[in-house]
């Protein structure tokens, strides 16, 4: 693992909590695997196995529908380091509680105790995700995010894996019930080293009518079409999610004919894939959070998924098949592999969706959109039931043929989602490009304001410069473009999503050329960031050209600093105009070192193309 994530678990800000969400998530496990192999046991004899494991899914998860809303209007009410001391407090009583039932075998007194436990899940979740960018800068969400996801999915697995060991026959319940008590004083006293999170919105009243109040924050979710859409992705993740884990069981059964150790590795391998996932995005995403892995974790999870079906078919069940004899066959191996695979793609898209939502959504709503988005991941993980029993139990599908068809709803879903929000499919090609023709360096990024507008002036050596500068540039940029580029087939359509706006000369097309400045006018008021290339044109012989002046006639009306940005390594690339017209020859080299430098603002007032051509020539380094 890399020294920056060493240091952000070390560090109060992080460590503390993220120390307590894991042995929270470890106790809910142990307490709820215990309690399944407690109804499998036939204590109760009344009613089967399979509706008491139903009732106990519905008792979980139905606190999210009731309470997400208020517990969202609570987290952004109150100071959230308090609340988790009080939440993990009330998690000991809980858990106390819990051991009596252990002790009796009381299976429908344990029931309630799930309750109570969904609901302090309730009101943990909206803080979980809203505290992290209170204590971590913009730099450190991804690496939060990853670490969170991780520390999640293996307390996930160890915790069952530890219920499952602490209820086996001849370990007294008298264990159980201490182990409980002791990851909720253990998880309490993390809690105590969590640093002040202030009240995002302490004038929050708090709306009593919770149905109404669910409404009220959905549409705050849906304030932001692009958090919107990461948050219906978040909850498709949790569809797949319960479908996968929730029929994985029937699978090894009855298509593997496993034993419940190769379950356990499957359910292992799956939950390790997610982690992995999360650390190798951490690591890809170069701490920033880029959108770009998502459309690439939609194409592993659907191949992947598909690949699962195909994998089925090398295996011949006869008999139980332990872990050995499961590997020791054609497909074991390769459904091993699928598994993993849709693990570490879910990774690639979970983790940057949830790190866009705190980036992108109002601080002072965030832990309501929180709240929102649990309500809509308990509504699909219902759904995903409910899907199963019509594909499985009404259709006839069988287990792998179900999975094929998630596979498969995964790229419509996926379809439809980036072709509402565009912005996902250009960082996946900005992200690509950045990965196989360029290695980037950044030097002054800092000097380009986290807020508020201003203009960025660049030189122009290729036709994918706004693409790299779009890469590595924070926040949303609308770049000034010259026509005949924007209109380039397939680079078009990026260009227009990414509301670009194109210009041309004045004499040879003025109305374009006029419009191009009221639409640069109209995005500075809005605040929004702007970048022109001054040279007008591609560069034909790597130097800088004269800048023109239509920075000065947009300063003159719309008065905000400009940037001066400088690319170098760029000429001579199979986008550049080197040794004839860019695009009429093959690569000739590939992963290129580049640099973008930025310079120090240069303010209203004295703002001049000369000038400005004078610091990006001192800034770039010369082909």
């Amino acid at each position: 693992m890399k020294k920056g994530l060493f240091s952000l678990l070390a560090s109060r800000r992080f460590g503390p909590f993220f120390f307590t969400q894991f042995l929270g998530a470890f106790n809910d496990n142990v307490f709820r695997q215990a309690l399944i192999l407690l109804i499998a046991s036939g204590v109760v004899t009344s009613v089967s196995v399979n509706t008491l494991n139903n009732m106990a899914l519905a008792l979980f998860i139905v606190p999210f529908f009731l309470f997400s809303a208020l517990a969202g209007q609570v987290a952004d009410k109150y100071d959230k380091a308090f609340l988790v001391r009080k939440i993990k407090f009330v998690e000991i009583c809980i858990m106390v509680v819990a051991a009596i039932g252990f002790y009796f075998d009381a299976v429908y007194f344990l029931l309630g105790v799930l309750f109570c436990m969904g609901l302090q899940s309730t009101f943990f979740g909206p803080i979980k995700y809203s505290i992290i960018p209170q204590h971590l800068d913009d730099r450190e969400l991804v690496s939060g995010n990853a670490l969170v996801e991780m520390g999640t999915f293996l307390a996930i697995l160890l915790g069952s894996i530890s219920g499952v060991l602490l209820k086996m026959d001849g370990v007294g319940d008298g264990v159980v019930s201490i182990a409980v008590i002791g990851l909720a004083v253990l998880g309490y006293l993390a809690a105590r080293g969590i640093p002040h999170a202030p009240a995002a919105d302490s004038s929050v009243k708090l709306n009593w009518n919770l149905f109404k109040e669910t409404w009220h924050i959905i549409g705050y979710a849906r304030e932001v079409k692009s958090v919107w859409m990461c948050v219906l992705g978040i909850s498709w993740f949790w569809f797949l999610g319960a479908a996968y884990t929730t029929q994985l069981k029937v699978y090894v059964d009855d298509y593997l004919f496993g034993t419940d150790g190769l379950y356990a590795l499957l359910l292992g391998t799956f939950s390790i894939g997610i982690g992995l996932g999360s650390f190798l995005c951490e690591k890809l995403s170069g701490k920033r959070v880029e959108l770009g892995l998502v459309p690439l974790g939609s194409i592993g999870l659907s191949m992947f998924g598909v690949d699962l079906f195909f994998s089925y078919a090398g295996l011949a069940g006869a008999g139980q098949v332990d872990v050995a004899g499961f590997l020791q066959q054609a497909g074991g191996y390769r459904v091993l592999m699928d598994l993993l695979g849709i693990g570490v793609f879910g990774g690639f898209y979970i983790v940057p969706l949830f790190a866009f939502i705190q980036h992108r959504s109002n601080p002072h709503h965030l832990a309501r959109i929180i709240a929102a988005n649990n309500i809509l991941n308990a509504l699909l993980m219902v759904l995903s039931a409910a899907a199963g029993i019509v594909f499985i139990g009404m259709l006839e599908f069988t287990v792998p043929e179900f999975f094929l068809a998630l596979a498969l709803a995964n790229i419509v879903v996926a379809a439809y989602i980036y072709t509402v929000v565009p912005e996902f499919l250009i960082r996946l090609l900005v992200w690509m490009l950045t990965h196989t023709m360029y290695r980037v360096k950044h030097e002054g990024m800092d000097n380009i304001p986290d807020d508020g507008p201003c203009v960025l002036v660049c030189n122009h050596v290729s036709y994918v410069d706004a693409l790299l500068l779009a890469g590595a540039i924070r926040r949303p940029v609308r770049f000034v473009m010259f026509k005949p580029i924007y209109d380039m087939p397939l680079l078009n359509y990026i260009f227009r999503t990414g509301k670009t706006i194109p210009i041309d000369s004045k004499t040879r097309n003025p109305e374009i050329y006029e419009r191009a400045f009221v639409r640069i006018e109209e995005e500075l008021a809005a605040g929004e960031v702007v970048c022109i290339f001054p040279e007008g044109k591609l560069t034909g012989d790597g130097e800088v050209d004269e800048f023109k002046a239509g920075i000065e006639k947009i300063i003159a009306t719309t008065p905000v600093p400009v940037i001066p940005m400088a690319l170098s390594g760029l000429w001579g690339s199979f986008f550049s105009h080197k040794d004839g017209p860019a695009l009429s020859r093959l690569p000739r080299r590939f992963w290129s070192r580049i640099k973008l430098t930025v310079g120090k603002a240069v303010a209203p007032e004295a703002v001049n193309a000369v000038d400005l051509r004078n610091r990006v020539m001192a800034m770039r380094e010369r082909p």
